[in-house]
């Protein structure tokens, strides 16, 4: 994991991602998923690229089972994008840095404007 994206959990979530003033990108992963961890370097390099716009985490969906059934994960990884403490995107699967990098940047847009 790059110094970019940090570590949430069931108990921070609420601090780190739906009280930040910034939009945050949720990386849902478990250590057994093959896919996530091929999305892993895609998630690192998108958040050293949006490193001080926004915030990028990883939630282990094996060890944080309460904020994982809250947005009612059934696949991973799933990626969303909160914004304002609220879900603003949401992609399941691997996906690529671009569909990522849009995604945060249609909601960094909007909260300049």
């Amino acid at each position: 994991m790059s110094e970019h994206v940090t570590d949430v959990n069931d108990n921070s979530f609420e601090t780190d991602v739906l009280q930040s003033d910034k939009p945050v990108l949720v990386d849902f992963w478990a250590a057994w998923c093959a896919p996530c961890r091929m999305l892993a370097p895609t998630v690192d390099a998108v958040a050293e690229k949006y490193a001080g716009n926004a915030n990028v985490v990883k939630l282990n969906v094996d060890e944080n089972p309460s904020v994982s059934q809250r947005y009612g994960i059934k696949g991973i990884p799933t990626l969303i994008l909160f914004k304002n403490g609220k879900e603003e995107e949401r992609v399941v699967g691997a996906t690529s840095k671009e569909a990522i990098s849009r995604m945060i940047e249609k909601h960094m847009s909007a909260a300049s404007a």
